[in-house]
């Protein structure tokens, strides 16, 4: 049985190269393959030497083992971690520096293959990153992830899951060709979590997680209209929740080939399920993070989730134009809730959630109002008085006027 080669999933990468160099290319997948052996073993990197590329491999459940050795010395688990986690980074090519010692850190096989090309530029180094990655595990660090859950997925008979499941699909579609309309390309991948789905941007600029939020605001939407037209109801009612943090990315085995999608897995994803599991039909909750956001001058500026959301707000007119069912944009507010403070100024509320296993993590509730030109508006989210009986553990009041710090417990 033949397996497809991960060239043609980056033909696009490639379109430009001589035929011997794909020659040459589609030989070293081939090659990668073998040592990826149908998932028995991972590929931590790759560097080059003497007319040879060096691939350093290690059994899939060695990287686990190094950390659990040590399991009784924390300075060792910590250290072990760290190294791990900088192994597993994005960037798959290793200094012979680092090739080395990894080599030296774990029982790792290094296989040489010989080829007839030259990397001579950072393109073709990154090609062959790129297919490393595929039979790889792989370290993504302050990158943003939504999840879309559909409320009470479980109750519905099997068919009306599988037709809101697909409606849901055809948000997240719509959304992203309306969002390429504009100029945002969001380099989304998806994992369905059984009643809605985890969505990421794999893209790693500066403004990937900003687009990711813009992506979320666009799917609510267009399920929100889809939900006021359709008959039956087989148009999902969602919960959202937008977090950033660290996650693995991987593949898993398909047959003979890794798939074509990945998976991921990590503190943010666990985050994200455990505030939903606290979330309201209709509701939208951010994670507490920092991150960086695009700035002036194009300069990344830290900022943590009041920050962003600010941010994000300022760049939401990129959006106005867009075409949602029959009525164009005319303007998008995104903001969080809280109490009101006088002359039409609002404190943000932190919420406090306890989740089943008694780990508390702190969310925020979003509203979205988009005004349609001849269309009724969209208000996406639930307002703060909807909220006062909301399950929280502790909840507190934040100033989110910079002059101004502060804030103040509402209730415990």
């Amino acid at each position: 049985m033949r397996r497809s080669s991960w060239l043609n999933t980056l033909a696009g990468e490639t379109l430009d190269l001589p035929a011997a160099t794909l020659e040459e290319l589609a030989r070293l997948d081939d090659k990668l393959f073998e040592i990826w052996n149908l998932g028995e073993n991972v590929l931590l990197g790759w560097t080059h030497s003497s007319g040879a590329l060096l691939i350093l491999s290690v059994r899939h459940h060695v990287i686990p083992e190094s950390i659990h050795a040590g399991i009784d010395d924390s300075d060792w688990t910590r250290d072990a971690q760290r190294f791990i986690n900088t192994l597993l980074s994005d960037q798959k090519y290793l200094t012979p520096e680092e090739f080395h010692r990894a080599r030296h850190a774990f029982t790792c096989r290094v296989t040489v293959v010989r080829i007839e090309f030259r990397i001579e530029n950072e393109r073709l180094a990154a090609l062959v990153s790129n297919m490393v990655r595929r039979y790889s595990v792989t370290l993504v660090s302050n990158h943003a992830v939504m999840l879309l859950d559909a409320v009470e997925f479980s109750l519905q008979p099997p068919l009306d899951q599988m037709a809101m499941l697909n409606s849901l699909a055809y948000s997240i579609n719509s959304a992203y060709s309306q969002l390429a309309s504009k100029n945002i390309r969001v380099d989304f991948a998806r994992t369905t979590t059984g009643d809605g789905f985890y969505i990421w941007n794999r893209a790693a600029t500066a403004e990937a997680n900003t687009e990711l939020y813009k992506l979320m605001l666009v799917i609510l939407a267009d399920n929100a209209v889809a939900q006021t037209k359709a008959r039956t109801p087989w148009v999902p009612r969602l919960r959202a929740a937008f977090h950033v943090g660290d996650h693995y990315e991987f593949h898993q085995v398909d047959g003979l080939n890794p798939t074509t999608f990945s998976y991921i897995v990590g503190k943010v994803t666990v985050d994200l399920a455990r505030m939903l599991e606290s979330a309201r039909p209709g509701q939208i909750l951010l994670g507490d993070f920092v991150t960086h956001v695009e700035g002036a001058a194009g300069r990344p500026v830290r900022c943590d989730t009041l920050g962003f959301v600010e941010n994000t707000a300022a760049t939401l007119d990129q959006l106005n134009g867009l075409d949602l069912s029959g009525g164009r944009i005319g303007s998008i507010r995104s903001y969080l809730t809280g109490p009101g403070r006088g002359g039409g100024r609002y404190m943000v509320n932190r919420y406090y959630l306890r989740d089943k296993h008694g780990t508390t993590r702190v969310a925020y509730n979003a509203k979205i109002d988009i005004h349609r030109d001849a269309a009724e508006p969209i208000f996406l989210g639930m307002q703060h008085h909807a909220l006062q009986d909301y399950n929280a553990a502790k909840v507190e009041a934040l100033n989110p006027d910079r002059a101004i710090s502060g804030s103040m417990l509402v209730r415990r």
